[in-house]
């Protein structure tokens, strides 16, 4: 399965609950993660203004974010005005649709009272694991 994950949900994994399990879902090759240049930026400055920078932890991921097989980057992004709260959110499912990503997990209400667009889900960390947690790792 092909997810996007805002940054808050990024950041949040940092320090367990729900999060976390998702990033770890990823890990375990159970989710395909979709990255576009404008998130993979969002996340290293939103992570380097919490002073992460040194984090074993953040480097184990950005490392995977370079070798992760369940990791597609997306040079291109269609425009996409779904978020009249927040234009800024547009590019988690701009990024969505570039790579046919089915949910986009958020914690941001602002993108959550989005939904869906089109066929791409808009979930809460704890909907999306109610929803799709039993996703089985690939062996």
């Amino acid at each position: 399965m092909r997810v996007v994950i805002d940054t808050n949900v990024f950041v949040s994994s940092f320090f367990g609950g729900n999060p976390r399990k998702i990033v770890d879902l990823w890990k375990s090759g159970a989710l395909t993660l979709c990255l576009s240049k404008e998130i993979l930026e969002e996340y290293v400055e939103v992570l380097g203004r919490m002073g992460l920078q040194g984090d074993p932890a953040l480097k184990e991921l950005l490392d995977l974010f370079s070798r992760a097989p369940d990791v597609v980057f997306t040079s291109k992004t269609p425009d996409v005005l779904a978020v009249p709260g927040d234009p800024d959110d547009d590019k988690f499912i701009a990024c969505a649709m570039a790579l046919h990503a089915e949910v986009v997990v958020t914690g941001d209400k602002v993108l959550e009272a989005v939904g869906s667009y089109g066929d791409i889900r808009i979930s809460t960390p704890a909907r999306f694991l109610g929803d799709f947690g039993t996703v089985k790792p690939r062996i």
